[in-house]
């Protein structure tokens, strides 16, 4: 007799159906699994025998093979423990086999029979859920299953007993309820910041049309303060943004407690990260910084000090909002859409361009440093901003300063306007930033005054395509702010001065 449990393999963040099949008879005793199983998945035979011996159950003195169909299909982790589990117990007649035909399984055994959480519960519940079937998932992970959907039938066991007395009639497991984790007030606030109106400026244009921003100043100029605000002014994650967010935080095991959050990603690698690390890859083909970021922001600080290698590698994900990795026996595709806030020093000693310093080295300095970031790269990001050392009259007497609540407000109507502009055009895009450079064409309306200051600007900066498009999505996030219908020569020649700053850069664009 041949017992089947339904489970799952993650390719990314897609489930695709794996079909465990178990089978007892005559022949040499022991356990045997197959169907192209790494170790994690071979290890389940020791950890199945234990749970199920604490269990109250006992190895049949028969041969035991368990086949993981498709056999061509890679399978990894030790989320194959419970469906193994299970089919064995099924073919044992101690649950019917009947009552798991309509469930898709996946949980790791303790040795103790209990079941431990695993990585990628969402996306599993998500395409259960999308054939008809419930799910069987750890407890600890119910509430993550249970945003799948309100009406799916979900089963979050303690332990194999507790999952087999459900089956039998003798316990009732409650369906486990969906989980947030709630937003703590009191976090970092642009109102912390003294003096920089200028860069704070930037970073609310930034926010509200999700453009990359490049912040360049000397050591202690607040760069990375600013960076770490910007979440603060950013609006929460719209409900199929926050599914995105979590399968791919799921995937990696990053949420905690099984609860999701609708506060936006920021990522702040380290500068020493490898290639696989931020832009993902790696034995299994994990997710990485860039993808882990997925409608948030990666901050990106001491910029230069990355590896150009590494930095050049962030290209592909900033224009097609996705991240493909390719291997020989599989290809990925992992979604990026990332807004991309950079800081570092104008030169390596920290102080080129400020009053009074002279550097040893010379302009040598400041260009061998700049050089460390490539042409391309730098043509993708839209605000570049020069953040000068604090005053001491700032520090001192300090003028009152918006707090975030005020600035995100702003964000917040500015990015409605993008979303019903977009949602008219029947697109999916809810920000300037991310959208076609057809659709801004036709938004733009540039009357003549801003037609010929785009032009002379073009030709005396020499833009590239993409930066003449980029100039056109700031000019329209800052027309957004405005409440304007069309951007006006204001519009642009500010959105053209964000280009234009750090003029060392200039060069690239």
């Amino acid at each position: 007799m041949v017992s089947r449990v339904t489970t799952v393999a993650f390719q990314g963040i897609e489930a695709v159906k794996v079909d465990v099949q178990v089978m007892v008879a005559p022949g040499n005793i022991g356990m045997q699994i197959v169907g192209l199983a790494d170790k994690a998945v071979a290890e389940s035979r020791e950890r199945v025998q234990a749970a199920l011996h604490a269990s109250g159950l006992s190895m049949p003195p028969k041969k035991v093979t368990v086949n993981l169909a498709p056999a061509d299909l890679p399978k990894e982790g030790s989320h194959y423990d419970l469906p193994i589990a299970l089919a064995l117990m099924a073919a044992l007649g101690a649950i019917p086999a009947d009552a798991l035909e309509g469930y898709v399984v996946l949980g790791e055994l303790s040795l103790d029979g209990t079941i431990t959480a695993v990585a990628g519960v969402l996306p599993a519940a998500i395409s259960a859920n999308s054939h008809d079937k419930g799910l069987i998932c750890p407890h600890s992970c119910g509430g993550e299953a249970a945003w799948a959907d309100q009406d799916m039938d979900i089963l979050a066991p303690v332990s194999l007993i507790g999952l087999a007395n459900h089956f039998k009639g003798t316990q009732v497991l409650t369906r486990p309820v969906a989980a947030i984790k709630k937003r703590l007030p009191g976090g970092p606030d642009l109102a912390d910041i003294k003096g920089q109106e200028t860069a704070k400026r930037a970073l609310e244009v930034a926010a509200a049309g999700g453009h990359n921003l490049l912040l360049v100043g000397p050591p202690g100029s607040g760069k990375s303060m600013l960076a770490e605000r910007l979440p603060s002014i950013l609006p929460p994650l719209l409900p199929r943004e926050l599914l995105e967010v979590s399968m791919i935080a799921s995937i990696a095991g990053e949420l905690s407690d099984g609860k999701l959050s609708s506060t936006r990603p920021f990522r702040a690698p380290h500068h020493s990260a490898s290639m696989a690390a931020l832009v993902g890859g790696g034995l299994k083909a994990r997710p990485g910084e860039v993808s882990l970021a997925h409608n948030g922001v990666l901050f990106l600080d001491e910029f230069p000090e990355f590896t150009p290698q590494v930095l050049d590698s962030l290209r592909q994900p900033l224009e097609a909002g996705e991240t493909m990795i390719a291997r020989v026996n599989h290809r990925i595709s992992y979604p990026s859409r990332i807004q991309l806030i950079a800081a570092m020093n104008p030169c390596r000693c920290g102080m080129a361009g400020e009053p009074g310093h002279t550097c040893r080295r010379g302009e040598r300095c400041a260009g061998d440093y700049q050089a460390r970031i490539s042409g391309p790269l730098l043509d993708r990001i839209d605000l570049r901003i020069d953040v000068p050392a604090v005053s001491a009259r700032d520090l001192i007497q300090p003028a009152a300063s918006e707090s975030s609540e005020v600035v995100a407000a702003r964000v917040a109507a500015a990015r409605e306007r993008q979303h019903m502009r977009y949602k008219k055009a029947g697109l999916k895009t809810n920000t300037n930033a991310h959208a076609s450079t057809a659709i801004i064409e036709q938004a733009a309306k540039l009357d003549a005054p801003a037609q010929a200051l785009l032009h002379d600007a073009a030709n005396a900066m020499h833009f590239s395509a993409r930066a003449y498009h980029r100039i056109l999505k700031v000019g329209l996030t800052l027309a957004d702010l405005d409440g304007a219908d069309k951007i006006g020569r204001i519009h642009l020649a500010e959105a053209i001065s964000y280009r234009a700053a750090s003029t060392p850069f200039a060069r690239a664009a």
